[in-house]
């Protein structure tokens, strides 16, 4: 029996990696292509579309995962059965759910490894493709657009326009409440130099105070502040929330909660890193049912018709996810809800084969 079932598990392991090699070289040659168009834009070479599209090679492959599994499943088994080998591993004692104990244990562990890829690996590589290429183009000053930089903290408010890295902040704005609610002061900097955890000094400053009577202005040429917001916030709440590692996406959804703010993009790429390793699981799941629920089809049939199933899963669970963040529905929810109906559905469909 384990000698039968090592071989299972070879076979589907075989065909998972068949599938890897197939996708992945595949969706990083149109990363590639993608970047080749802005060879030549600010010191942007042929050599840093290679480095971006390399680097960006470990999230590729945790979103082909599913994928991944669903074909290299369908191919490993589809091969066993075409060959005659699901019938003499059943002649030999071996019942269908033992036979399909293998790839789901072979998805238990695409589970962990996914995991430690998502935690260690893939962010720090991706947010280092981000940042070069932002270099290269001469567009840093765009890492930090369009994800409104707002926080606050008891009775302020921090505004900045963009972040330069390593450590500089531009056009900032500081705005300071007295008890009742009304704005006392409000200061504004050209830029702003992080020097260590929370020392910031700020250049080329006009401070507003206001009293009942009048308002005072006064400027600076630089100023020492110490800042309420730590520079790794800042430096996390200028990256694409995909691009976060797992616990950060929980520190910052926590921290932007905490202030005040809106965290719907951290909450839901947390949910949906989660709905993708089980998404990984309930394809392999509904793989089984694909051979031994189509025993009279071919292999080529099986494989194309895993294919489009993948393919309308990843188009819906697309589209409800973004439906989800426009429409403010319960993250857990939308991020799970595909998984979870694939995994209902295979279970039902093994039920009745088995």
């Amino acid at each position: 029996m384990k000698t039968a079932t090592r071989y299972i598990i070879k076979q589907v392991v075989m065909g998972m990696v068949i599938a890897t090699v197939v996708l992945l070289p595949l969706f990083s040659f149109f990363d590639l292509l993608d970047q080749l168009d802005d060879v030549g834009k600010g010191t942007y070479q042929t050599s840093d579309a290679f480095l971006y599209t390399f680097l960006l090679m470990p999230r590729r492959f945790i979103q082909l995962a599913p994928f991944i599994a669903l074909l290299g499943t369908v191919g490993a088994l589809g091969k066993l059965a075409v060959n005659l080998e699901l019938v003499a591993l059943r002649v030999a004692g071996l019942s269908p759910i033992q036979i399909s104990m293998a790839p789901i244990a072979i998805g238990i562990a695409m589970l962990i490894g996914i995991a430690l890829l998502e935690q260690f690996i893939a962010p720090q590589l991706q947010q280092q493709a981000i940042t070069s290429r932002a270099v290269a183009l001469d567009k840093t000053a765009e890492l930090g657009k369009g994800l409104g930089i707002w926080t606050r903290n008891e009775r302020n408010i921090l505004r900045i326009g963009e972040m330069l890295p390593p450590n500089r902040a531009i056009d900032i704005e500081i705005m300071h409440f007295d008890k009742q609610g009304f704005l006392a002061m409000h200061s504004h900097a050209e830029y702003a130099e992080i020097v260590d955890e929370q020392l910031w000094k700020l250049h080329n400053v006009t401070v507003r105070t206001f009293t009942e009577k009048n308002i005072a202005l006064t400027s600076a040429s630089s100023v020492e502040w110490q800042s309420f917001l730590r520079a790794e916030d800042i430096a996390t709440l200028t990256k694409p929330p995909e691009s976060l590692s797992p616990l950060e996406l929980v520190r910052h959804a926590a921290f932007l909660q905490a202030t005040g703010q809106k965290a719907d993009a951290y909450l839901m790429a947390i949910w949906r890193k989660v709905g993708s390793a089980l998404m990984t699981l309930a394809m392999i799941l509904l793989a089984i049912p694909f051979i031994f629920g189509l025993a009279r089809e071919g292999l080529g049939s099986k494989l194309v018709l895993a294919s489009i199933v993948g393919v309308s899963v990843y188009l819906l669970d697309q589209i409800i996810a973004n439906a989800a963040l426009l429409l403010h529905l319960n993250p857990v929810l939308i991020s799970l809800l595909p998984s979870l109906t694939l995994i209902t559905l295979a279970i039902l469909w093994l039920r009745r084969i088995f």
